[in-house]
């Protein structure tokens, strides 16, 4: 308020009273009513004066004074961008009231009732008085520029209140009712539409008023990004870097909190609109109607049915509805003029088609065994086909979608058994013909590997945008049930993946433990959490051998590339990897188990003993390629392959430091060393150049990177740094620094050099210690070893931001429980998750942007949790199927380069073989003929040969006119047709999968009252057990 009063005085005097008398009265700039009057006023509280009223001086920069670094002459740029943007927006603002508004209240007869008239623009005038006084204190900042270089705070200022949340929440809730309002009257009154269309024609940028108003909903997203230009615009050490972290901040977390509500909004109108078209009295109605329903997912789809032979004989949009527990298909109905569209977008009217209990439906691939489900005793009717077809008699083989694609491919294998015979009888030729020989024959099989290999891309790429989905029928005459199936297009390849893993991840929702999985502690106590919070997937044994109950010790994610998984494992798969889990007894051995994640379940694939139990793990990826590539030259092949693999390294109760190869590599102990004066291993970290250690009596221990086959340098005596007094529990390393934790203190080194740069007291008490540390953005947040505090600091300037008690977020969970320790803490996806030595686990929303990872929401509470203390919270993550997204000419070599690794062969232009006999024949000739039989030309048919046609660049596998129909429901050819990559896609080539896994001893449902009826646990109360979050893919 005092930055606005300054601002105010400088601007003009009108402006300052206003503001005085708003502080004298202590009433906000307006008063919350949950049904609008009629009389817009009263709604009004303070802002009576009318728009014109404020007319602050236009901001303005003076000339550019002589002697700027390049970095303040681009933060003056994004000043003036800023001013721009601003002012445009406030104009905007002015042109819906003066243009629009103003006009029709005042129109008589009326084209619009005044009360809905105020339904349309609500809001509209306490969003421009907003956006007004701020503009005053631009200009004053403007003003004096060159002498402050200052704008975050003012950004902090003016959108850190509730009052610019309440006044945006209100016009984004109201948005879609009034595009309602504004599209019925366009349909039912003539005037109301000449209207429109006359402001439109009249306006100089022919913006139409609905362009005008969802410029609010765009504000902030606009802001962020000219801040975080600011941002990387604005050295360390500048006064205005704090307070623009703070501003991304604050400004991210509304935008976050808007587009919620806006999600929601639209959520409740796709309902609505979807129980308008079901008969009251329908089963449907009442479960729509309920209010226990939730949009998990909406999106137009094509429809489409093939006939026999595979060609297309109908395709129609459908709105397709994943609700929480049911799957509603519906047919889209505009009817009304169409011109009105151009003003304001229509919502179509829906007519349900079918709906499914969710549990019931499966998604089928194109080429799927059906395994899945009794082939003998179900018919698979395709939806609009006439009549439905036994499965499986003939072949034992479910088609779905074109079969004539696995027809194709069925006849390809065929005949390259038969050419293959042919191969082998012509290798028994005594004599030399010209065109019957070896190199003839394996002309003829290369070809026809090449041609399988299209046809299988041909599947490959009809699986990318087409969702086969299986849904029960009515049983027929004799009982049988009926299945049918439908086959949708979707828009792109992502939305096909969307579609998959919502349907995966809602049928896990539904299962009891999800059922809820998280509390939001509101004031009813009882509020559910959103649906995409993470689900819990699985709980696990830590430890195959259960007689020697094992204590937890450490977990790390060793991420796998999987190339060769299908699109709907790729949909809803764990992150590809192994996880390793180490611990072992006081006193006694230590153990480690690793878990596949590489099928539906996690399954152990190797556990080890060792001499002394496991206190930490470090995962250690691959070098960057500049780095490996220098490693190569020097060394030897064999050090080569064994330096350029991840790691995982181990440290030891006993002082041991171990490294082990990834499990793809064989698991083997690749080094191991002592730490000095055999002090136990508490924690481990790397950074670019060293391999950190912290030891129990206060010493850190560094071992520097090699530029031989192995990372780091263990044989040689470490750089020892000595933090403190005490253990050494936790370290964090930075891009530039690495922070070490000793006792309530905290020491920040050099990351290169080593040197102490500074300490700081993150806690006062001398007794308690720092005992977790994550960073999120510019901040990092502490746990510590008592109390149920955590405290937020910043990267920079070191300074304590924040301090959140987890307790006040577990009460009602553990009625009476006063004294709560946090035991683990973990950040990701913009989640801060805290694990307690209660068992509980804690969730709390962080910003994700380069801003202060202050805590602003109320977070949830787990219901799944352990028995005992929350040992630790990891994250698993993984690329996905890079090769479902990526460009042809990286899909026509990738699995060649993985075929000549093992070899040690030359990377040739030749298709992988496909066949055992096609195999033998390449290695014993090693060079590929490229042949063609010039007699043969005219006949029909493809033509054998492994040459292809006219390859572009060189190298790219190109497909001629035998496979034009992979892109026959394209709707971007920028982006999917062959050999045109296009640059928007770039962005779209990653899609990131991620699992949290907590582990502890024990499971417990906190939801479910002891001895209850809820399931049994996997594992005893006593026994150490992961629990694995999945969280919606990433797209």
């Amino acid at each position: 308020m005092t930055q606005l009063m300054k601002a105010a005085k400088s601007g003009t005097k009108d402006g300052l009273e206003k503001t005085r008398i708003a502080v004298m009265r202590k009433v906000s700039f307006l008063h919350r009513k949950d049904v609008l009057g009629d009389s817009e006023e009263e709604d009004m509280g303070l802002l009576e004066v009318s728009v014109t009223d404020i007319k602050p001086p236009a901001p303005e920069l003076g000339p550019m004074p002589d002697g700027l670094s390049p970095q303040q002459v681009v933060r003056r740029h994004i000043l003036g961008s800023i001013v721009q943007s601003e002012g445009s927006y406030v104009e905007s603002l002015k042109r819906v009231l003066q243009d629009y508004r103003n006009p029709l209240m005042e129109m008589e007869p009326k084209a619009l009732s005044v009360r809905k008239c105020q339904m349309v623009f609500f809001r509209v005038k306490e969003i421009l008085h907003c956006h007004s006084m701020f503009q005053i204190a631009l200009s004053s900042r403007v003003a004096e520029w060159d002498s402050t270089e200052k704008i975050g705070d003012l950004f902090v200022a003016s959108f850190s209140k509730s009052m610019v949340l309440d006044v945006y929440s209100d016009y984004v809730n109201n948005f879609t009712n009034a595009m309602s309002i504004i599209k019925k009257a366009c349909l039912t009154k003539p005037a109301f539409l000449e209207f429109l269309k006359r402001r439109q024609v009249c306006s100089p940028d022919r913006v139409t008023l609905y362009g005008l108003m969802v410029k609010p909903i765009q504000r902030f997203p606009q802001f962020i990004l000219l801040l975080q230009d600011m941002l990387k615009n604005t050295p360390r050490g500048h006064p205005d870097r704090l307070s623009l972290q703070l501003a991304l901040t604050e400004l991210e977390t509304l935008a976050e909190k808007l587009n919620e509500q806006k999600r929601l909004a639209d959520q409740v109108a796709e309902i609505q609109q979807l129980t308008k078209s079901v008969s009251d009295r329908s089963s449907l109605n009442k479960l729509l109607t309920s209010g226990q329903r939730q949009l998990l997912l909406c999106e137009t789809l094509t429809e489409t049915v093939y006939g026999d032979r595979g060609q297309l004989i109908k395709s129609k949009e459908r709105r397709v509805f994943l609700l929480n527990d049911m799957l509603v298909c519906a047919n889209i109905n505009f009817k009304g003029q169409l011109e009105i569209s151009s003003l304001v977008p229509l919502g179509p009217k829906y007519v349900v088609k079918w709906n499914t209990a969710l549990p019931q439906v499966q998604v089928v691939e194109v080429g799927q065994q059906g395994s899945s489900y009794d082939k003998d005793n179900v018919l698979i009717q395709h939806a609009g086909a006439k009549k439905a077809s036994a499965v499986g008699q003939a072949q034992n083989k479910v088609y779905l979608g074109p079969p004539r694609l696995f027809q194709e491919l069925q006849d390809l294998q065929k005949d390259l058994a038969v050419v293959e015979q042919i191969t082998l009888l012509v290798s028994t030729l005594h004599g030399t013909y010209q065109n019957l020989n070896m190199t003839v024959a394996q002309d003829w099989c290369l070809a026809l590997q090449r041609l399988l290999r299209v046809k299988e891309e041909e599947i490959h790429s009809a699986n990318k945008c087409r969702l086969r989905l299986l849904l029960p029928g009515k049983p027929d005459k004799s009982g049988r049930p009926i299945s049918f199936m439908v086959v949708f297009i979707t828009p792109n390849p992502l939305s096909k993946i969307s579609w998959v893993n919502r349907l995966h991840l809602a049928k896990i929702g539904l299962r009891e433990e999800n059922q809820p999985g998280w509390l939001c502690p509101d004031e009813d106590k009882k509020s559910k959490a959103p649906f995409w919070c993470p689900i819990l997937a699985c709980c696990i044994p830590a430890f195959s051998s259960r007689g020697l109950s094992l204590q937890l010790g450490a977990l790390v994610h060793s991420p796998v590339s999987c190339p060769l998984l299908g699109f709907s494992a790729v949909s809803t798969s764990l992150p590809q990897g192994y996880l390793w889990v180490g611990g072992g007894q006081e006193g006694a051995g230590g153990q480690v188990e690793i878990f596949s994640l590489n099928r539906p379940s996690p399954r152990t694939v190797k556990s080890f003993p060792l001499a002394a139990p496991v206190l930490c793990m470090e995962y250690i990826p691959e070098p960057e390629e500049g780095e490996s590539g220098d490693r190569d030259k020097s060394c030897t092949a064999a050090d080569a392959s064994a330096g350029v693999h991840p790691t995982i390294c181990l440290g030891l109760q006993d002082g041991s430091i171990l490294v082990y190869s990834s499990v793809d590599t064989g698991t083997q102990c690749l080094a191991t060393c002592r730490s000095p004066g055999l002090q136990p291993v508490l924690c481990l970290r790397h950074s670019p150049f060293h391999l950190f250690a912290g030891l129990q009596d206060g010493t850190l221990t560094a071992y520097p990177r090699t530029s031989g086959g192995f990372p780091w340098d263990l044989e040689s005596p470490p750089v020892c740094l000595t933090v403190g007094p005490g253990p050494v529990r936790t370290l964090l390393s930075l891009e530039d620094a690495v922070w070490a934790s000793c006792g309530p203190w905290v020491t920040v080194l050099d990351a290169t050099s080593l040197q102490t740069q500074q300490s700081f007291e993150a806690h006062q008490d001398e007794a308690v210690s720092v005992t977790h540390m994550v960073k999120a953005g510019s901040g990092v947040w502490m746990a510590f070893s008592s109390g149920s505090s955590i405290r937020l600091f910043h990267t920079e300037t070191l300074e304590h931001l924040q301090e959140i008690n987890i307790a006040t977020r577990t009460t009602f969970l553990l009625p009476g429980q006063k004294h709560l320790c946090v035991t683990s803490l973990l950040i990701c996806q913009g989640l801060l998750w805290v694990g307690t030595d209660q068992g509980v686990i804690v969730l709390l929303p962080v910003p994700r942007l380069e801003g202060i990872p202050k805590i602003t929401g109320k977070g949830m509470v787990s219901l799944n949790g352990h028995c005992g203390p929350v040992a630790f919270l990891a994250v698993a993550t993984s690329i996905l199927a890079p090769d479902i997204l990526r460009s042809d000419q990286e899909e026509a070599e990738g699995p060649q380069a993985e075929e000549d690794k093992p070899d040690g062969q030359a990377h040739e232009p030749a298709p992988v073989p496909a066949s055992h006999v096609g195999r033998e024949l390449t290695r014993k000739k090693g060079i590929l003929l490229q042949y063609r039989l010039r007699s043969t030309a005219h006949l029909p048919g493809p033509l054998l040969s492994v040459r292809e046609p006219e390859p572009t660049d060189g190298s790219a596998l190109e497909h001629s006119e035998e496979d034009g129909s992979i892109y026959e429901m394209a709707d971007d050819p920028d982006v999917w047709v062959r050999s045109r990559p296009c640059a928007r896609d770039a962005h779209r080539k990653e899609i990131c999968s991620v699992a949290i896994i907590s582990g502890g001893q024990g499971y417990r449902n906190f939801g479910s009252a002891p001895g209850g009826g809820g399931k049994p646990a996997p594992c005893g109360e006593t026994d150490s057990a992961l629990l694995i979050w999945q969280v919606p893919l990433t797209l």
